[in-house]
């Protein structure tokens, strides 16, 4: 089963935004996401149409099970 963590944001103008990790550890915890996440907007690395990062919006992981049904 594939797993994605899914951290959403939004930027100073209120625009959404989703950065997601694949395979995440599955002893991750809510404190450890969200300090990430703060680390992130702190760091002012991601710009979406000149406006930062600048609020938490949610963190989720994702679970999904893929059955191939035709390959060629």
């Amino acid at each position: 089963m594939a797993k994605l963590l899914e951290l959403n944001f939004l930027t100073a103008t209120e625009t959404p935004v989703k950065l997601t990790v694949d395979e995440p550890r599955e002893d991750i915890t809510a404190e450890q996401v969200e300090s990430v996440m703060q680390q992130v907007i702190d760091s002012g690395v991601f710009v979406v149409e000149e406006s930062p990062l600048a609020h938490i919006k949610s963190a989720r992981i994702v679970e999904r099970d893929v059955r191939a049904l035709l390959t060629r």
